[in-house]
């Protein structure tokens, strides 16, 4: 054995201590952004089936919320808003009291270092479900924009620190900053679903926002999964079109992606580890298969690897936990 030439990789995994040391890539509070479901009415708290420990709040049970995220010093928090009343326009969207500009005010009010993040999309507004306006049976472009622009400024004007558009029409990340401009909301900045798939990993979501289309699919603005290049041009686009943060939405299967458009941009990528990819996992610790918090953190630590600045994670707290640990 004397005489074989080789390298001892294996002195650098020789303690915990020597292996933190070297450690490569690091998983910290300050990089998660917590999802939180609001709904009208009061004293509501309801878990949703699919998604076990994540909840359905009513204003009332909102500061419980935001007061844990700030003793586990998790800095974000992005708000979606789970109306009443739905109609074709999904005017509540924009509405001055809609759900999400009653929480976002009250969270800045009683939470003020805490960033708000507004989800801005129309689906969960919309009697039929799709994120635009639809006329026979088509989902339209352009008068989506209007549409989705009239939702970002009622969401800055309610004091959100950043506006994240989900709905993947065309041009609308130009269309929101200019809005946003012209509003006088210049500096708010935009976290765009740059990259986002019609993925099959959204199911749990659509429980919890109720939010599922009532006729046909998004693939028609949702991404294909099997494209990688055209992904990079939404990316670019956007960059070109004022995003200030870049998504990309599912992140597990699509590390690939993420990478890249690291690589290509150097904007602040953030991956959306969504509900599908939380269930299963929550099913598979339930049933003793898995060790929940070691896949949960490995999982998380693939999607920094990869390029990753930020994550948007149901697990943010629980990992906030086991680092504070």
């Amino acid at each position: 054995m004397s005489e074989l030439q080789f390298r001892r990789h294996r002195r650098l995994r020789r303690s915990a201590g020597i292996r933190e040391m070297v450690r490569e890539t690091v998983l910290s509070p300050s990089d998660l952004i917590y999802p939180v479901f609001v709904v009208e009415g009061s004293s509501i708290k309801r878990e949703v089936a699919s998604m076990p420990g994540v909840y359905q709040v009513s204003l009332d049970y909102l500061d419980e919320e935001m007061k844990e995220l700030n003793s586990l010093n998790i800095p974000a928090v992005i708000l979606f808003g789970v109306p009443n009343e739905k109609d074709e326009h999904g005017s509540e969207a924009y509405a001055h009291n809609g759900i999400v500009q009653q929480a976002v005010r009250q969270v800045k009010e009683r939470q003020p270092d805490l960033t708000v993040i507004a989800d801005t999309c129309l689906c969960q507004y919309t009697d039929h479900g799709h994120c635009g306006v639809i006329k026979n049976g088509e989902i339209l472009n352009d008068p989506s924009l209007d549409l989705l622009v009239k939702t970002a400024v009622s969401q800055a004007e309610a004091g959100a620190d950043v506006i994240a558009p989900s709905n993947m029409m065309d041009g609308f990340t130009t269309a929101i900053r200019k809005g946003l401009d012209e509003a006088g909301f210049e500096d708010v900045p935009i976290m765009s679903y740059a990259v986002k798939f019609s993925s099959a990993y959204y199911g749990p979501f659509r429980d919890a926002a109720h939010s599922a289309p009532s006729f046909g699919d998004r693939k028609t603005y949702q991404m294909d999964p099997a494209n990688r290049t055209e992904a990079l041009r939404e990316a670019t686009s956007d960059v070109e079109e004022g995003a200030d943060f870049l998504i990309v939405k599912p992140a597990l299967s699509y590390l690939d992606i993420v990478r890249e458009v690291k690589n290509k941009t150097d904007y602040p990528v953030v991956a959306y580890n969504v509900s599908g990819e939380y269930s299963m996992i929550k099913a598979a610790a339930q049933n003793g298969w898995i060790d929940e918090k070691d896949v949960v953190m490995e999982k998380l630590l693939s999607m920094k690897r990869a390029g990753a600045d930020l994550l948007i994670t149901y697990f943010a707290k629980d990992v906030a936990k086991w680092l504070n640990e």
